[in-house]
């Protein structure tokens, strides 16, 4: 199994999770919560395999879906959907983070294999790390992540350009991508917990 395939999965899992989580914080019917996590689990798949000219992932095997599927279930069956403010939880928190760092992953790995320059490849990782869940927020009426939390989409920019530097200097592999992988969640979390910010324009 290649890097890409690994962390498809990864992501897939962790962002249909996320999807969940969203859905029952806003109270969403049962069909609400599927669209929730489909589209963020595969939402950014399908934009990055657009723009790659590659036809989407989703589309030519059936484990994106099963995968979804199952992890919605799973949730359902621990009856997730029952615990308060499941969205502060760290449950959610890390299952974010993970599948933020595994699409800019992703999305950089195909870029990269479709020789893209800089900019594709941050372009390309960006929409494949906050494609899908922008456009659920979108979809329920919430002001998209990447607008308003903490460090967000950087991230994802920050991941994709050290995996550039990588590749130019032919050193992505693996195991150094796992340890890109873990950097990128614990530059996340910590993000988070200590509640950073870009800096905001201000007339004063």
């Amino acid at each position: 199994m290649t890097a890409l395939e690994i962390a498809d999965i990864i992501g897939i899992i962790c962002f249909a999770l996320s999807g969940f989580l969203i859905a029952v914080h806003y109270k969403l019917d049962i069909l609400g919560v599927f669209i929730s996590s489909f589209l963020t689990a595969l939402g950014g798949g399908m934009i990055r395999d657009v723009l790659a000219d590659r036809t989407p992932y989703v589309f030519t095997t059936n484990l994106p879906v099963i995968l979804v599927v199952a992890t919605v279930v799973i949730a359902l069956l621990f009856k997730l959907h029952k615990i308060d403010d499941l969205e502060g939880k760290t449950a959610f928190i890390i299952s974010d983070a993970v599948g933020l760092v595994s699409f800019s992953i992703t999305g950089s790995i195909v870029a990269i294999q479709n020789e893209f320059n800089f900019l594709g490849v941050l372009i390309l990782a960006f929409l494949t790390a906050v494609g899908g869940g922008t456009i659920r927020d979108i979809l329920i009426n919430r002001v998209p992540s990447i607008l308003v939390s903490e460090f967000y989409a950087t991230v994802a920019l920050i991941v994709a350009t050290i995996i550039f530097v990588l590749e130019l200097l032919h050193l992505r592999s693996l195991p150094v991508l796992t340890v890109v992988f873990i950097f990128g969640v614990a530059l996340r979390l910590l993000a988070y917990y200590r509640n950073w910010h870009l800096p905001t324009l201000s007339k004063e």
